[in-house]
């Protein structure tokens, strides 16, 4: 991936994040969190990767990507695109696919265990 690829990238990602934060009202897209975008090199699609965050801990160590979460993003799309298409300085605005990224539940479990063993020490 070239810098300019992954530079624009990070203002996508950055971008689609304050548009979800401040002008998405769908209420399943609360607490979503885009981790990182993949922009393919022509600029005609980008793999968004989200995780949300859980509110009680979860039952599974990893769990799956939430159905409702998902359709809303899909739902979405077409509006956060045309909302790119107006504050990016770029000719091409790509086609949004997201994709649900484990990372963020895989560290938590991680940390919790961690905690498990530093508690079992003292």
């Amino acid at each position: 991936m070239s810098r300019r690829t992954e530079r624009v990238g990070e203002q996508i990602r950055a971008e689609l994040a304050r548009l979800l934060r401040e002008e998405v009202t769908d209420p399943r897209l609360r607490l979503v969190t885009l981790t990182r975008v993949d922009l393919a090199p022509d600029f005609r699609s980008a793999r968004v990767f989200w995780s949300q965050l859980q509110r009680d801990a979860p039952s599974e160590e990893f769990p799956p990507a939430d159905p409702e979460t998902t359709a809303g993003l899909a739902s979405a799309a077409g509006f956060l695109r045309r909302r790119l298409a107006q504050a990016l300085p770029v000719k091409r605005i790509p086609e949004l696919r997201f994709h649900h990224d484990p990372s963020m539940a895989a560290g938590s479990h991680t940390l919790r265990l961690l905690q498990e063993l530093r508690d079992g020490t003292e």
